[in-house]
This record gives C-alpha cells, structure tokens and sequence, in this order.
C-alpha cells in the first residue's frame, strides 16, 4: 500500500514539473494534460470538439 501511495505522489510530482517547464517555455506549446482534449471525452468533427453528454 505504501508502495502505491509513493507511486502516486511521484507521478503528481512529475506533471508537476512538467506544467511549470511548459509554462516557463511556451514557444514549446502548452502543457497537455491526460484525459484532457479532443479524442478523450469529446467527439470531434471537423475540426471542432463538443463535449458529450
């Protein structure tokens, strides 16, 4: 169980820095986060993406 929770924090940790990188660097675009964007909760066509349900 402590072995989850670690696993856990790391990766929360990891995204982390990973949204400051990206917002100290914007020319590299902005930070994408998992679950987030078209092809995830969305349907996208053409183009555009609206949220379903």
């Amino acid at each position: 169980m402590t072995i989850i929770f670690v696993l856990m924090c790391a990766w929360i940790w990891a995204q982390q820095i990973a949204k400051n990188y990206a917002d100290k660097h914007p020319e590299l675009g902005t930070f994408k986060q998992e679950g987030l964007g078209c092809g995830k909760s969305c349907g996208c066509k053409l183009g555009g993406c609206d949220k379903i349900g």
